[in-house]
């Protein structure tokens, strides 16, 4: 392993399963969020906003949305991010 290599940054993408979607509204339009961007920090802890899709339909902006205080929604992103990181340690190279 070569420290002297930089990563400047580290981001898993997770689907929020359904049963954990919740609403919030921006600038007067309803969102359903759906996803979550996870990204690890440089002293090893993680940052995590949340994206989804008007639910009154189209495609929206890519805005983010802060993540509620929810303990499933915490349990889900420490779980993919250790899934993230055994896919990770397990990559092939380039193909």
């Amino acid at each position: 392993m070569s420290d002297d290599v930089e990563v400047s940054a580290l981001a898993i993408n997770v689907t929020v399963p359904e049963h954990l979607r919740w609403k919030d509204t921006r600038r007067g339009e309803e969102f359903e969020l759906t996803s979550l961007n996870v990204r690890l920090l440089p002293d090893g802890h993680l940052a995590a906003k949340a994206y989804g899709r008007p639910t009154a339909g189209g495609r929206g902006g890519y805005t983010s949305f802060t993540l509620p205080d929810s303990p499933e929604l915490q349990a889900l992103i420490a779980a993919a991010a250790d899934r993230a990181g055994l896919l990770w340690s397990r990559h092939r190279g380039l193909g």
